[in-house]
């Protein structure tokens, strides 16, 4: 407050600033839908910029009901071609990394220009710079990799990692993702970060044990406005999330209920998404001969129907990094089987019917014994559960982040037993 003599005093209110930098923030799934309710819980008190690699003709603030916001800002950004001899320099940099080199500081310090090229460095390092940020996050952890790459040319210091992904996931042999021949490589970059955000307690212990490296955890929060509660009689199992190889297990539950099917002859399993896996679960309806049982059905905005509808909630994950369905299923009142993932187990405790991740038999009885629980105290149970998961809690807990960039920060419930 500034008081120049006898007049009134001139109030400065200083808005946080907070640019989001996103692969996509105008499609389906889980971590844009998480991100835009980030986003907009903050634009109640601060100004939001989302920076995304979407085409501008996919702009569509419909999706996540990013128009109840405004004043969101959207930018979009393109990396330009990489000539044809650097881009196959760099391959082959990547290549030596990746198969040949030992994993040191110094060789993922290596990795991290050549998979980075100077051209795409510079248009990053323009669109961040345009505008002065009070912090720059990075949601998914290549991007986070990338902001780490050009901190030191960035006008804002304050860049924070937003990593979806368990470690396991992430590092463990076999990954998609990125398996142990990077995982040198991200925890070099990480450390760079001012923070890095991790969704689960869990994935603390590796980091720490493995690398003396410690994450923020933050839950992500429920992100959707709940519709009529289940009433529990529809017998249907239901299973949400993307087509995409090895990780909902959409084929392992497939595989699963036709071996409950073999001795029940009532119950349906609705499966709701999207992805280049869906022709493979079609040959399994098929080989199964359930076409009539199971049902594949598009990504919509009204999620909550099918929520609403089901009776019990599957998740046959084969990883996750937080398992946000886990919350919407409980919001709704369904009782879940799922995998026994550390995530799984961190968010729901002994409430969850689960399973030994990947095995088709165990999956099937848990699906047989979810049909025969105590559904009304179950769903009762799930309500309390969902409580730890409110979008304040959880969006006080990144302002603090944002506002306190130096000091290490612990965001801990106590995680059900």
């Amino acid at each position: 407050m500034i008081n120049y003599g006898n007049s009134f005093p001139l109030i400065i209110i200083l808005v946080m600033r907070v640019c989001f930098v996103v692969e996509s923030i105008f499609s389906f799934g889980g971590v844009q839908r998480v991100t835009a309710v980030i986003a907009k819980a903050l634009a109640a008190t601060a100004k939001v910029t989302i920076v995304t690699f979407d085409a501008p003709e996919s702009y569509d603030t419909t999706l996540y009901e990013l128009n109840e916001c405004p004043d969101i800002e959207y930018r979009f950004v393109a990396y330009p071609l990489v000539g044809t001899a650097k881009r196959h320099f760099c391959k082959a940099c990547s290549y030596l990394y990746r198969r040949v080199l030992p994993q040191t500081d110094l060789t993922a310090r290596l990795y991290a220009h050549s998979s980075f090229p100077s051209e795409l460095r510079r248009v990053l390092i323009d669109e961040l710079n345009r505008q002065s940020y009070d912090a720059i996050v990075g949601v998914h952890a290549p991007i986070a990799t990338r902001l780490a790459a050009i901190k030191d040319s960035l006008r804002c210091k304050n860049i924070i990692g937003w990593v979806h992904n368990s470690f396991d996931a992430m590092f463990s042999p076999g990954s998609w993702y990125a398996g142990p021949e990077l995982e040198r490589y991200f925890i070099c970059q990480f450390r760079k970060l001012t923070h890095t955000v991790v969704l689960c307690h869990c994935d603390v212990e590796p980091y720490r044990d493995k690398h003396d490296f410690e994450p923020t955890v933050i839950y992500n929060p429920l992100t959707l406005k709940p519709g009529t509660p289940s009433k529990g009689t529809s017998k249907k199992f239901l299973a949400i999330g993307r087509f995409s190889h090895l990780h909902k297990g959409f084929d392992l539950l497939i595989e699963a209920f036709a071996l409950f099917a073999k001795t029940d002859k009532e119950w349906t399993l609705d499966i709701v998404g999207e992805g280049p896996e869906e022709h493979l679960y079609w040959q399994l309806i098929c080989k199964h001969q359930l076409e009539a049982r199971v049902k594949l059905h598009p990504f919509t905005n009204n999620i909550q129907k099918y929520y609403s509808e089901a009776q019990v909630y599957v998740l046959s994950s084969r990883w996750e990094g937080f398992g946000l369905v886990l919350v919407e299923a409980m919001a709704h009142g369904l009782p879940v089987v799922s995998s026994d993932l550390p995530t799984s187990l961190e968010i729901m405790g002994d409430f969850g019917l689960y399973y030994k991740n990947g095995n088709v038999q165990q999956l099937a009885q848990r699906l047989y014994d979810a049909t025969r629980l105590d559904w009304s105290s179950k769903s009762e149970e799930a309500f309390q559960i969902v409580r730890h998961f409110d979008i304040v809690t959880i969006t006080r807990q990144w302002e603090q982040l944002i506002k306190c960039p130096y000091r290490h920060l612990s965001f801990r419930r106590g995680t059900r037993k």
